[in-house]
């Protein structure tokens, strides 16, 4: 009876990991899609690249910190499918929302783009941790990675939706395009939300796939391992050097080198590459652990040699592909080491922690980057390649702490 049990339980975890793999793929087809063409939007709508660079940092600091709010109430109310609902609602309903941006109305884009990472930020703690319950049947890195794949799937296919409505548009007039673009992406934000409900009405109650561990059942003192302390560090330092991708598509848009409507299939690439490099560093976390995490930064942390140092094509794309192994990486192991250091009943503060450090640690990184790249392009390369150098220091400490320690946020 336990045998068909267990069959049953991983049967159902796995359903459940396909679905919100699903659910992910659908919402960054927006949500990544839009992302694809804000640096050149953002440009024709009157913003400066300091402006351009800051609004990225400032809505993953303004998401990341309402995270620590949203995953304190998360952990508090369980209410894990209402916050994920909410916050993808605002999250993907503020998308085509931008296609009414007029001319000169940056202000108002940028508040839209602000908008849509405080619904991110509303769900992304739920979201994760209703992931985690399946993870543990069939494995941390996998399953995140699962889902990153197909998240990634739907972002290589955003941006290349975007490039098939420019080619038919006219884009002597690229600011109105843009705006065609945004109504476009309507389309996978409503079918997201329909998805979403279908798996709520499945599985009302997915924490059961997971079953109780009794080892942190009478230790309910605040404690943090040296292993996740040095783990923080170490995702804050990669977070601060990583520049965001509407700098990137703001600067190869300007050398010239690549016309502005094939700019959302670079972003494409990146995605793609995301995706593979997702599901090949998740299958090595689950034998490896934190060590991986080495392995994924020393692959991506020269990114900015290649696309701020030289002005030609193969250049630009070695460096846009390294720098998709990075964000696989980011988006994929990242979480799972937080499934597998924080217990069931506080991983939802336990996200929120670890998404709290990464977006100010990001912020800040934008800040100074977007700040550099107006000045010093050697400095801004430099300054990005020491922070993602000094990470991998911090990855090492963190390995050889021990990543089996156990975190606990009970107090």
């Amino acid at each position: 009876m336990k045998e068909k049990k267990d069959k049953s339980i991983y049967i159902s975890s796995a359903i459940f990991i396909v679905l919100m793999g699903v659910i992910s793929m659908m919402s960054d087809m927006t949500h990544e899609g839009a992302k694809s063409i804000y640096g050149s939007f953002l440009s024709l709508a009157g913003a400066t690249p300091h402006v351009i660079s800051l609004i990225s940092g400032l809505g993953e600091f303004i998401g990341c910190s309402l995270i620590l709010v949203t995953g304190a109430i998360a952990n508090k109310t369980k209410k894990y499918w209402t916050m994920t609902i909410i916050g993808y609602m605002i999250n993907l309903l503020a998308i085509p929302m931008l296609a009414i941006t007029w001319k000169n109305g940056w202000v108002f884009a940028c508040t839209l783009i602000l908008i849509e990472r405080i619904g991110k930020a509303i769900r992304k703690p739920a979201k994760s941790t209703l992931v985690s319950f399946s993870s543990k049947n069939l494995g941390e890195g996998k399953s995140f990675a699962f889902v990153e794949f197909l998240d990634q799937i739907g972002a290589f296919v955003g941006p290349l939706i975007l490039t098939l409505v420019l080619s038919l548009k006219n884009t002597t007039d690229l600011f109105n395009s843009y705006r065609m673009c945004f109504l476009v992406l309507g389309i996978p934000a409503i079918l997201t939300l329909i998805i979403l409900l279908f798996a709520k009405m499945k599985y009302p109650n997915p924490e059961n796939l997971e079953e109780e561990n009794n080892e942190n059942e009478n230790d309910s003192k605040f404690k943090i391992s040296k292993s996740f302390i040095f783990y923080l560090i170490a995702i804050g330092l990669c977070a601060a050097g990583f520049i965001d991708f509407p700098l990137i598509t703001y600067h190869v848009g300007n050398l010239n080198i690549i016309k502005v409507e094939y700019l959302p299939i670079l972003y494409s690439i990146a995605m793609l590459i995301d995706a593979f490099a997702a599901l090949l560093f998740g299958v090595l976390f689950d034998k490896f652990g934190i060590k991986v995490l080495i392995l994924s930064t020393l692959l991506s942390f020269s990114f900015p040699l290649f696309i701020f140092n030289y002005s030609s094509k193969p250049m630009i794309y070695i460096g846009v592909v390294m720098w998709g192994c990075g964000m696989g990486a980011q988006e994929s192991i990242l979480k799972a080491a937080v499934a597998k250091l924080v217990p069931k009943e506080t991983r939802s503060l336990g996200f929120a922690l670890f998404e709290g450090i990464f977006g100010l640690c990001w912020f800040i990184g934008s800040y100074v980057l977007g700040w550099l790249y107006e000045f010093d392009l050697i400095a801004l390369i430099i300054t990005s390649m020491s922070f993602a150098g000094i990470s991998i220091i911090f990855y090492v400490l963190s390995s050889l702490c021990g990543e089996n320690n156990k975190v606990n946020f009970n107090h």
